[in-house]
């Protein structure tokens, strides 16, 4: 299992690294200035961090409440994933598209470009890091 520092020094780099790539694409490949884009990345990077505890919260006591467990099916984790992902594109979205000063339509494509963007960012961060920063040998042995 990974020490508490090093889940922080990986939520950090995964954080940074990925608002440096945002910033750099928005900014150069759709010319918006990146001063504006990067503020927009630290805003939307606060909500998806606050918003994942409270949807986590209200998913587990919905889980509770419905089903009396908190033990997830693969139904459960398709749901929470989706779930988790159209609300934080229905919070985001208005904010995209006004600070932006784009269409809903257009903010609704760049916005799913992102999701996309970070599937496989989120895969490729996770490999190298774990390739760059190795669990300990007694985590990998550990049943």
């Amino acid at each position: 299992m990974r020490t508490h520092w090093d889940r922080v020094r990986h939520a950090i780099g995964f954080e940074g690294i990925a608002l440096v790539l945002i910033t750099l694409v928005l900014s150069y490949g759709f010319g918006f200035e990146m001063a504006h884009i990067g503020i927009l990345g630290v805003v939307f990077s606060i909500i998806a961090t606050l918003w994942n505890y409270a949807y986590n919260l209200l998913f587990d006591h919905a889980m509770l409440k419905y089903s009396g467990q908190l033990q997830k099916q693969t139904k459960h984790r398709v749901a929470h994933a989706l779930g988790f992902e159209l609300s934080l594109l229905w919070i985001t979205l208005p904010i995209m598209a006004w600070w932006l000063d784009i269409s809903l339509w257009t903010a609704l494509i760049m916005d799913l470009g992102l999701v996309v963007f970070y599937l496989v960012y989120a895969y490729l961060y996770n490999l190298a890091y774990d390739h760059v920063f190795p669990l300990p040998e007694t985590a990998r042995t550990s049943p």
